[in-house]
């Protein structure tokens, strides 16, 4: 093993167990005396609660509520903020906001109760849409403006002078919808005490998160709460802070109870009442000279956050941040606010914000050169970003970016030029590109500052190292990854390598699994630590070590600002998507798909390809088929029969190339990369369907009846 390249494929250490079916999950676990449970959710988008009628209950059967939480502690869970309630308690925001649980024995039994539970509110007028929200329809309910956050970053010369000296100017609105993750396991947590501590075992990303939002509910010490992950079938950033969510009312009502409790999402459950990535809308407004040169871009960036904040400041900061995408513009004003609605809470989902921003820069980049009579892809190669860049943080681009040898991969492949050039608009055929890039790990200073991530190695007596982090297994291969590393390190075969879904009371906390740092960041404090161990490997039996992050010099960010280096590193992407719209349908057939990834140097070549297949056909699936529409507070799709995803048969076989560029502070020169292969493959698809019909596409998904409304009404 040691002697192979680490980029050289192995085996996954999940491969059988998940291929064979004997792989266990949440819904698999039982405990003595276990109860089940169900949700009672609020039925209206906004209002307050009147009365709760609770049916007789067989005896062995619960109603939980806020009531149930001790007077020492509170209802709230601590995310990001802490604004989002366990239980509520007089108002409600959003359809399906937890009022209490039901808890039993028998899950027929608890749907019956659930039927004849009856809740009476005095109803409000909701804010649904982004615009709503900003005018405060039916009153503000977060401060005076429905504004839950809010930046604004600037770069170069002030946008007034800009605008003012500008030739001419052009200016678009592009909006995003809901997206359902659709992971394969639906959101699972069970809650058991185990003599003085709670022990909740979930299908989580971020198990430290857990302890944490949920500790203060009882007002008890974080290592009171052992939270332990069972195998977590995907998450796609579903899992990240809602599982606090399920967990906050368990450990309440096993607290007053005393016996165990699971709860279990069907998929109906897990469409209508979970969190989904966020709807936006993007105005960028360019400034030009008299020859057609970009002066400056005022962008403003709006996400719908829903009825709490959850991590949404976080994402909009994301969205921001990559607002300009793969380009340096002379000037940028960007000003980005978050908007309380009356929808389920918007969260964290591949991508984290980005997807978003770089959709609108994109289309922004096409319509634009349409505008100036220019071919695309030429428009941006003239503003690509380079080592050395400025960026729109007015923080610098350290590394070398080869997407003009990405660009030159993917054209090659798919005979872009010709192509471009031989399918004129609105001849059912057509193919674009779109260029992305994506920030490695947290943002700012949100690594050394607020994350401090730690990795332990142990080294037992017949010569098995066991890995000891946070961080999770959910279907990325992170765990084959993380052993390929200490193995590499220590010169062992991979069998000598463990590494068991975390247990809060076992590991360190290494941070979360999201935001592209896992192989990142704690793959290098693997790396870190192996190297310690490696010293001491002959000569010492039984130890273990650990490292914490430590943060390069020369890298200045203001979190008070937003100023400075953002990230340390970039993943670089670029995708070419061609496609035929059969003329009577307007059903789009995509006839291929070539996409090249710069994401350092890869720890497991094969691992690298199956993330970019995911991620770009997850891509092209929010641009084409996902549509989630949300209807007076109601999600109009909870079934997979209603809300269409791709399969094998929807897109062709895609080529993809790799480029090495390796990077300095990541394990074995690796990168960041989960994210980044979602963030452009929709820009692509959305610009070859305008070339085909000749319409401007400024809004996503666009299924067949979308098409067909834009062919007879126009832009």
């Amino acid at each position: 093993m040691a002697k192979m390249p680490i980029e050289t494929a192995v085996r996954r250490s999940d491969a059988i167990a998940k291929a064979s079916g004997t792989q266990k999950y949440l819904s698999d676990m039982t405990f003595e005396g276990m109860l089940y449970s169900r949700m009672v959710r609020s039925s209206i988008p906004r209002g307050i609660i009147k009365n709760i009628e609770v049916p007789s209950l067989p005896e062995g059967y619960y109603f939980i509520s806020h009531k149930d939480i001790p007077p020492e502690g509170k209802n709230e869970l601590w995310m990001i903020a802490k604004d989002w309630k366990c239980f509520a308690e007089n108002e409600v925001r959003y359809v399906g906001e937890t009022i209490g649980l039901l808890v039993g024995p028998d899950r027929n039994v608890l749907a019956n109760l659930l039927d004849d539970l009856i809740i009476t509110y005095e109803e409000h007028e909701p804010a649904i849409s982004i615009e709503e929200g900003l005018a405060c329809k039916g009153g503000a309910f977060v401060n005076d403006t429905n504004i839950f956050c809010e930046l604004e970053i600037k770069t170069g010369d002030e946008m007034d002078e800009v605008f003012n000296r500008a030739d001419r100017v052009f200016e678009e609105t592009y909006r995003t919808g809901f997206q359902e993750h659709v992971h394969l396991e639906t959101n699972s947590v069970a809650c058991v005490q185990e003599d003085d501590a709670f022990v909740i075992y979930a299908s989580a990303q971020c198990p430290f998160y857990i302890r944490k939002s949920i500790a203060g509910l009882l007002n008890i010490p974080y290592d009171k709460i052992i939270v332990r992950q069972t195998t977590t079938g995907g998450a796609f950033g579903g899992k990240e802070h809602f599982p606090d969510v399920l967990a906050g009312p368990l450990l309440v009502a096993v607290n007053t109870i005393g016996k165990p409790i699971q709860m279990v999402f069907d998929r109906s459950e897990d469409m209508e009442f979970s969190v989904k990535r966020h709807p936006s809308r993007t105005i960028i407004k360019t400034a030009l000279d008299d020859k057609g040169a970009i002066l400056g871009m005022d962008i403003d960036v709006v996400y719908n956050v829903g009825g709490y904040l959850s991590c949404s400041f976080v994402v909009l900061q994301r969205g921001v941040f990559h607002a300009t995408g793969c380009y340096g513009i002379p000037s940028t004003r960007i000003h980005g606010r978050g908007v309380a609605t009356n929808t389920f809470p918007s969260d964290a989902f591949r991508g984290f914000g980005a997807p978003q921003t770089l959709f609108a820069i994109e289309r922004h980049m096409d319509h634009l050169a349409n505008f100036l009579g220019r071919d695309p892809l030429e428009l941006r190669n003239e503003y690509l970003l380079k080592k050395g860049s400025l960026t729109n943080t007015n923080g610098h681009v350290y590394e070398e970016v080869k997407l003009p040898e990405m660009i030159k991969q993917i054209t090659d492949a798919s005979d872009y030029w010709r192509k471009a050039k031989e399918y004129g608009r609105g001849t059912g055929k057509g193919i674009g590109i779109a260029l992305y890039n994506h920030g490695g790990a947290f943002t700012g200073n949100g690594e050394q500052m607020i994350i401090k991530g730690h990795a332990r190695l142990h080294k037992h007596s017949d010569g098995t190292v066991d890995i000891l982090v946070g961080s999770t297994e959910m279907g990325q291969g992170f765990q084959t990854a993380l052993r390929k590393i200490a193995a590499q390190v220590l010169d062992l075969d991979l069998h000598m390598i463990n590494y068991d879904n975390p247990d809060t009371s076992k590991v360190p906390d290494s941070g979360p699994t999201a935001a592209s740092r896992s192989t990142m960041i704690v793959g290098k404090l693997v790396e870190r630590a192996a190297l310690l161990m490696k010293k001491r490997y002959d000569s010492e039996e039984d130890f273990h070590v650990e490292v914490e992050y430590e943060h390069p010099e020369g890298f200045p960010w203001d979190q008070n600002t937003f100023q400075g280096d953002a990230y340390l590193g970039y993943g670089w992407g670029a995708a070419v998507v061609e496609v035929e719209v059969d003329a009577l349908t307007s059903e789009v057939e995509t006839k291929g798909i070539w996409v090249s990834h710069d994401v350092g140097h890869p720890i497991d070549e094969l691992l690298i390809r199956g993330q970019v297949n995911g991620g770009v056909i997850q891509s092209l699936g929010y641009a084409s088929m996902e549509k989630m529409e949300n209807k007076k507070g109601y999600f109009k799709q909870n079934s997979m029969s209603d809300y269409i995803i791709p399969t094998s048969m929807d897109f062709p076989k895609m080529e993809s190339f790799l480029v090495d560029n390796p990077y300095e502070f990541g394990p074995f020169g690796a990168k960041g990369m989960g994210e980044l292969v979602f963030n452009g493959a929709d820009a692509a698809f959305c610009e070859a369907v305008s070339r085909a019909i000749d319409r401007r596409i400024c809004e996503i998904p666009i299924p067949p009846e979308t098409i067909v409304e834009l062919e007879i009404h126009g832009n």
